[in-house]
């Protein structure tokens, strides 16, 4: 399978369940603007059934090949992006897992349990970035109590392996050339802002500046009921020129830090 089909596949999916990012894009089409995606990110548990490696496999079978590595101490996260060896116009591909085993011990059981739900048999490596919740029904009280932990976990229980965002390449923009106008435009419609850290993360001087819009609620089934919870969400991302003149192409750690918290219930 080529990249393009990969995420075409994945982007009917994202806009599907995700009224908000549906706005968005409709929003940007109606100013005039083409949207091109600069890249698209997904959450994992550090496992050797899910982990990075796993969910890279479709990315690497259609000319994708890692990149860089990221650690985030804070929320025990690590991550990893992938660009595509020949087209320079193929999104990047940004994959991030939760090092659970650095939780506490009853979180760390809840999670092991959660993994053990897997069927070992149907996990098609090809397949896993579109599987959604592979561990059967889910708990709202066990979302909950992830969620006093990790926020990432408590989303990644709830809506499985999908895209968890895509991201407007701000640089292909023609009248909103600036992050600071996608934000304003953004505000004039209705949307949220992540502001954690402010609104927009990072700088030109160190050659990418990120913004987006905090996650809509959608309806997610839970045994206790259908309970409105933060799905997905748009992130928008202006990259600059280093000192070799080309566009930098790699992710800033303490940007993208704050740019998780998109997913945030509060």
């Amino acid at each position: 399978m080529n990249y393009q089909a990969i995420f075409d596949r994945l982007w009917v999916d994202y806009r599907l369940q995700n009224p908000a990012v549906e706005k968005v894009y409709n929003l940007f089409e109606s100013e005039g603007e083409q949207v091109i995606n600069d890249h698209i990110a997904f959450r994992t548990f550090q496992d050797a059934r899910v982990g990075v490696d796993v969910l890279a496999t479709p990315f690497l079978k259609a000319g994708y090949q890692q990149k860089n590595e990221y650690f985030f101490a804070e929320k025990k996260l690590r991550a990893v992006h992938f660009e595509h060896e020949s087209d320079e116009l193929a999104p990047r591909v940004f994959i991030s897992e939760l090092l659970w085993k650095e939780f506490s011990p009853e979180f760390q059981a809840i999670i092991e349990k959660t993994l053990d739900k897997i069927k070992l048999d149907e996990i098609n490596a090809d397949e896993l970035i579109y599987a959604g919740v592979i561990w059967g029904s889910i708990s709202h009280e066990v979302y909950e109590h992830l969620r006093k932990e990790s926020e990432y976990a408590a989303w990644l229980y709830a809506f499985g392996f999908r895209a968890n965002h895509f991201t407007i390449s701000v640089n292909h923009l023609k009248k909103y050339t600036e992050v600071e106008s996608v934000n304003t435009l953004l505000k004039e419609h209705g949307f949220r802002i992540n502001d954690s850290g402010g609104e927009i993360k990072g700088s030109k001087s160190i050659y990418l500046e990120q913004s987006s819009i905090k996650s809509g609620f959608v309806p997610v089934n839970f045994i206790e009921g259908t309970i409105e919870t933060p799905g997905c969400y748009y992130e928008f991302a202006k990259r600059y020129p280093t000192e070799n003149g080309k566009l930098y192409g790699g992710f800033v750690a303490d940007s993208a830090n704050k740019v998780f918290e998109s997913t945030d219930l509060k």
